[in-house]
């Protein structure tokens, strides 16, 4: 071996000589998986000019006109949807960002959108009554005239007692509620002390009455009922019911009153866009305080006939969704290739015109854009900007787009246990493609019209202190806050299921969760302008920062939701001294 090594180059030797593992720990690491700079390279004076273009050239609410108001209601699948997209589209280009385009993602469902509804009672006393199609009813005939029957459980053993005595009848299905006190406001921003809480460990929630722990248990009873509600109207179709109305949900510390919620909640179907799960009678959901009086009336025997009409028009069985998407290029000949993402859905329900959810998400995110592209900045990193549809009906849009760049998962090993994937179903392996490794990190904005004032980490602990430093400098905007808690219910979701970074954003709650969240009082005179300018300022500096770092942004472990079920299984033989039951 000495005379080996006196006749080749010492590089050569030292190839011969160490061992394979030394070869492995030779093998760069992936930089969201390495270590990370203690401390990040601030740009100041870019802060400093995002704020200004912000608050002095700010167009945030320019666009928040045209969408809510020169658009309206954007149910995905629908005309008004197509509208959004295009403009978005068209909009992205006007503001000077390249690649504008529309992904699509897949079939949605039927394409629905409602012309016209209204009701009114007829006696024993005429009175206007304010109620709404529900998504993707049919129509009735004009308008058509009936008496009420009440129906607090819909079932179909419920219904037993009608058998045969429900042509011609207008139904009334589900139970009354209370119209609770309003003992607090209805308008709320975070305390310091409510934000202090949030830095902490999260305490564990008791859980609701009769509402179980378990979320797979939840859905599956959730799925129990639905299906017995379907049955149900399938025979009140049958008998030749005119129409359903169901009352209208409460809002959060009992803000559902005078208002109307029209959601998921509202129809009487699972899936109902999809042709399988059509709805086969007119349905629509009523104001809650017409909807108490009538039924305290037919349940008191009081005959009460309705004159309803429910105006509506369906565009395709099969109408795709699209996303809406544009980039400012980067400029960095190593980085140019990965990817800063920001984004929020474009899609809403229909009674309102969409304004706090998601409206204000997407002009925020197109704001942010905006200012980076005013400004000339020339990002190291490639800068994208996706506005998500079917969010409302379980984040089709980013799951699809998730899907399509960057990974999927197998089924499930034993198949699918009837909880959708986006709420932790069952998934088996998950395969991801070229373009999961040049995703450095996606930011959401979805929780109405209230500013941000932190950033929730989603359990990434390493990325925690690098948001902590960017926010210093904000502090005056009120943004204090970081927690590495979850927060679920939007499109952060689809990127963080996969391994990617994806955050959502702490937002003042306002007035989302009591009065504008799926309501008709979702419209443009909700939205705040200071807080949204503000947001756009936030979410434009953190897209800057992701941009230009050296290393990528930290990345929790890669998933592995194949392993769920053994990590949720009891240690066998723990307990002492138990007797193994004979099967």
């Amino acid at each position: 071996m000495r005379r080996i090594a006196q006749a080749v180059s010492p590089a050569l030797v030292a190839l011969l000589l160490c061992p394979p593992a030394a070869f492995a720990a030779e093998k760069p690491e992936p930089s969201y998986y390495g270590p990370q700079p203690a401390t990040e390279s601030l740009d100041l004076t870019m802060y400093q000019r995002i704020r200004t273009e912000g608050m002095t050239h700010g167009k945030v609410m320019d666009f928040a006109a045209a969408l809510t108001e020169g658009i309206g209601p954007r149910l995905t699948g629908s005309p008004n949807m197509k509208k959004a997209n295009e403009w978005t589209r068209d909009t992205f280009t006007r503001i000077g960002l390249v690649n504008a385009h529309l992904e699509d993602w897949g079939d949605f469902g039927m394409g629905w959108q409602q012309i016209n509804t209204w009701a009114r009672m007829v006696s024993p006393d005429p009175e206007p009554l304010w109620m709404q199609a529900a998504p993707w009813s049919m129509s009735t005939p004009g308008a058509v005239s009936g008496e009420v029957i009440f129906l607090p459980q819909v079932t179909k053993e419920a219904l037993a007692k009608y058998e045969g005595r429900l042509k011609g009848k207008i139904v009334l299905a589900g139970d009354t509620r209370e119209t609770p006190d309003l003992d607090k406001p209805l308008f709320n921003r975070y305390t310091q002390e409510e934000l202090d809480e949030m830095t902490g460990p999260e305490k564990p929630r008791a859980p609701r009455p009769g509402q179980p722990t378990d979320i797979r248990a939840f859905m599956r009873e959730r799925l129990a009922r639905a299906k017995a509600r379907t049955e149900a109207v399938k025979m009140m179709a049958d008998e030749g019911v005119l129409a359903v109305i169901t009352p209208t949900r409460d809002g959060g510390n009992g803000g559902g009153s005078g208002i109307i919620f029209d959601d998921n909640g509202a129809n009487l179907a699972q899936s109902a866009q999809k042709p399988e799960n059509k709805v086969p009678v007119p349905n629509a959901v009523m104001m809650i305080e017409h909807y108490n009086r009538i039924a305290r009336m037919v349940q008191a025997g009081v005959p009460v006939n309705l004159e309803v009409n429910i105006e509506t028009k369906f565009t395709g069985d099969h109408e795709h969704g699209f996303n809406s998407v544009g980039e400012i290029a980067g400029t960095d000949p190593k980085l140019k290739d990965q990817v800063v993402m920001v984004g929020g859905h474009l899609d809403s329900w229909i009674s309102g015109t969409g304004a706090t959810d998601n409206g204000a998400g997407s002009v925020v995110a197109m704001e942010a854009m905006r200012i980076l592209k005013a400004l000339d900045i020339k990002p190291r990193r490639t800068i994208r900007i996706a506005l998500w549809s079917g969010e409302e009906q379980g984040l089709y849009g980013s799951k699809g787009y998730v899907d399509q760049h960057f990974g999927t998962f197998a089924p499930a090993k034993g198949g699918d246990d009837g909880v959708p994937s986006f709420m932790g179903g069952a998934r088996g392996p998950l395969t991801t493609t070229k373009e999961w490794e040049t995703l450095d990190a996606y930011y959401n904005l979805d929780n109405g019209s209230g500013k941000v004032r932190g950033v929730y980490t989603q359990g990434n602990f390493a990325i925690a202190p690098i948001f902590a430093q960017w926010i210093a400098p904000l502090k005056d905007l009120g943004v204090t806050t970081i927690t590495n808690r979850n927060t679920g219910g939007t499109d952060h979701l689809s990127f963080d299921a996969v391994g990617l970074p994806g955050f959502q954003y702490i937002q003042d709650e306002l007035d989302y969760e009591t009065r504008t969240h799926h309501s008709d009082m979702d419209t443009y005179d909700h939205l705040r302008q200071a807080d949204l300018e503000q947001a756009a300022i936030v979410e434009a500096i953190f897209l800057y920062n992701t941009s230009q770092r050296e290393a990528m942004m930290p990345r929790k472990p890669f998933p592995h939701p194949e392993d769920e079920n053994k990590l949720r299984a009891p240690i066998p033989g723990l307990y002492p001294n138990a007797i193994k039951s004979e099967k």
